[in-house]
């Protein structure tokens, strides 16, 4: 008798009568019922979020900003997420919404307060606060409600913070451009200056060397005006008498011009009487040559007369002009006497004024010399507070040219940003990260996740539920003595077929009526049957070794692997203690070869699941051989088991 020939005498058994093969199909369909109906329940929940009921709150009584914009931030995050319908919104007041959530009429409640956008707007001024969300959750109506609840307060708080930073951004952005412009300005300005105050030090040189003129042009002036003061006062002492003086040479003068007048009456009477003799002299000629005529006197002897009269005549003339002259001059004289008589009379009238303004010009003297002296020692600190002022120019000058440097250092530095480019920046900065998702192998939804999880866990019920009804080992072949393997083989083959059963069956299920999405599906199907004889080999095992007690051990492994596989999360989740457990138990391979199948994951890690699954398969065999070769001797708890199921 050979293995398979106990394996078709057992399935013979089994399907022998109606009852027994309702019983068997009823077993093909227990893994699929268990892991087609979780996962259609669990297909995609998330896409059916909207028909949670949800409460939202508005209490915002918007804010206006800085720049005299109206922000209603609050509404606008409530517009947003009854736009976005991902879940059930009903906006309600506080009251309403915390009774719902308490009564369970809504599951979680998101509350948007008073002060929302005034807090938003807080932040461009010098006492900025946080803006504040509230939500408003109830464990009892859902675990998992809080835990989404926290997630979409999570996401409103990030995009509000994404936009409020990308406007905060822009702002300084804004002003890092104004700073820019600044230092740009300031940059010019200084090389501006910079040229000036060259400028200006080469003027300080000229102004070295014009104090330094005016410091000695001061003290020249200082020495001249102290002459001028020592020469006036020598005038004024000298001028003293003059006004007495003054008045007695205008008196002088007037009793010379008098005498000078009468001088020139008397010649003008002497000029008229020479005048009357000269007219007299000729007329009288021709009363001469009359008488001559009428004596009979010849021409000769008149002539001769009259030569003689004529030479008195001509002397008579010459003093009569030498008279006219004389008179002419006389009346000069008296004129120039009269004149400088009136000269004299205002000289006198004068010479005080004269005195004292030679007093006050000496007096001015005196303060001339002493503004001069003061004006010398100025000139000096001018000299030498140009020759301070040249110095300090020329490290004014360094000093410039090295600011208009840093400031042109400083323009480099600081970007020259446009408006676009500022938005660009600022929605960088306000979401500095671009999660770009690139999955080498991803599950279609969450019913797809949780697949290979629920697929290994219902193999592994499916070998469970199968030696209900199987059993582990035939007493016929034992009894006959046929070889351990044999009996080990035979008594598998029959839960292993209907364990291939089971799994095609939830194949199709998953695959076709569930559709989530298997890549490599032959090969998820083989392997999904590897997985089933290896767990019935291992269930198996159990039976043979203890029985009813083995069974009982195929259970409490179960659930160990249900914790330990990490097949909702990740296994380094689980405490560490429980780590060990997860390296060595089959189910965890299980999970790990059906996800890099289904997704199309690493084949190199699938076909590893498959060694050490197929190593745990010819394990199981082997020792369920060893049990078999034990239990040709039959012994009393053999005969009657202590515990029985």
């Amino acid at each position: 008798m050979n293995a398979l020939r106990i394996a078709w005498s057992e399935l013979s058994r089994l399907l022998s009568i109606r009852m027994g093969r309702i019983t068997v199909l009823a077993l093909v369909t227990v893994p699929t019922i268990y892991a087609g109906l979780y996962l259609y329940a669990n297909h995609d929940p998330y896409s059916a979020l909207d028909r949670v009921p949800t409460a939202l709150v508005v209490e915002d009584a918007g804010a206006t900003g800085l720049d005299g914009a109206r922000l209603e931030a609050g509404r606008e995050v409530a517009d947003q997420l009854l736009d976005a319908r991902d879940f059930g919104w009903h906006e309600v007041d506080r009251a309403t919404a915390k009774a719902g959530v308490d009564d369970g009429t809504y599951d979680f409640a998101l509350v948007i307060p008073r002060g929302f956008s005034a807090a938003l707007t807080s932040t461009s001024g010098s006492e900025p606060e946080q803006a504040r969300i509230t939500m408003i959750t109830n464990d009892a109506n859902s675990y998992l409600s809080t835990t989404i609840a926290n997630t979409v307060a999570t996401k409103v708080r990030d995009a509000i913070g994404e936009k409020v930073s990308q406007e905060a951004v822009g702002t300084f952005l804004l002003g890092i451009a104004d700073v820019r412009q600044g230092l740009q300005q300031g940059a010019d300005g200084a090389g501006q200056l910079h040229d000036g105050l060259r400028e200006a030090k080469h003027g300080s040189r000229r102004l070295v060397d014009g104090s330094a003129r005016l410091a000695d042009g001061a003290g020249d002036l200082r020495d001249g005006a102290g002459q001028l003061r020592d020469g006036l006062s020598t005038l004024a002492t000298r001028t003293a008498s003059l006004p007495q003086q003054a008045r007695q040479l205008a008196a002088g003068a007037r009793q010379v011009a008098d005498g000078d007048q009468k001088v020139a009456d008397a010649g003008n009477k002497v000029a008229d009487a020479v005048h009357t003799a000269r007219v007299a002299y000729d007329g009288g000629r021709a009363d001469l040559v009359a008488q001559m005529n009428q004596l009979g006197i010849d021409q000769a002897g008149q002539d001769r007369l009259l030569a003689v009269y004529d030479r008195v005549g001509a002397k008579v003339h010459a003093g009569d002009a030498r008279a006219g002259t004389v008179r002419k001059q006389l009346n000069q004289l008296a004129d120039g006497a009269d004149q400088v008589a009136d000269g004299a009379s205002q000289l006198a009238r004068s010479a005080p004024a004269l005195v004292d303004g030679i007093g006050q010009a000496r007096d001015g003297a005196g303060e001339l010399s002493a503004g001069a002296g003061r004006l010398t020692r100025g000139a000096g600190t001018l000299h030498d507070g140009t020759v301070e002022l040249r110095s300090g120019l020329r490290e004014l000058t360094s000093g410039a040219g090295t600011l208009r440097d840093g400031l042109a250092a400083g323009v480099l530095q600081v970007p020259d940003t446009t408006e676009e480019s500022r938005q660009r920046i600022a929605e960088t900065v306000a979401n500095p990260i671009d999660v770009r998702a690139r999955s080498d192998a991803a599950a279609r939804n969450y019913g797809a996740g949780l697949a290979p999880f629920f697929l290994a866990l219902a193999a592994w019920i499916g070998g469970y539920v199968l030696f209900l009804l199987v059993r582990p080992l035939s007493s016929r072949a034992l009894a006959a003595n046929q070889h351990p393997l044999r009996v080990a083989l035979g008594g598998w083959l029959p839960p292993a077929l209907i364990g291939a059963a089971q799994m095609t069956l939830a194949f199709v299920v998953v695959a076709v009526a569930l559709d989530v999405g298997i890549v490599e599906s032959l090969r998820t199907w083989l392997f999904m049957i590897l997985i089933s004889a290896t767990f019935v080999a291992v269930v198996h095992f159990m039976n043979a070794l203890l029985g009813t007690p083995g069974q009982f051990l195929a259970l409490v492994l179960m659930v160990v692997q249900l914790v330990t596989a990490g097949g909702t999360f990740p296994w380094q989740t689980i405490p560490e203690p429980l780590h060990w457990l997860h390296q060595v138990l089959p189910m965890s391979y299980a999970v790990d070869g059906l996800r890099q199948l289904m997704y199309g994951g690493d084949p190199a890690r699938a076909l590893t699941a498959a060694l050490v699954l197929a190593a745990y398969l010819v394990g199981a065999l082997a020792l369920t051989s060893l049990v078999a070769r034990r239990q040709r001797v039959w012994t009393p708890s053999r005969v009657k088991p202590t515990v029985v199921l």
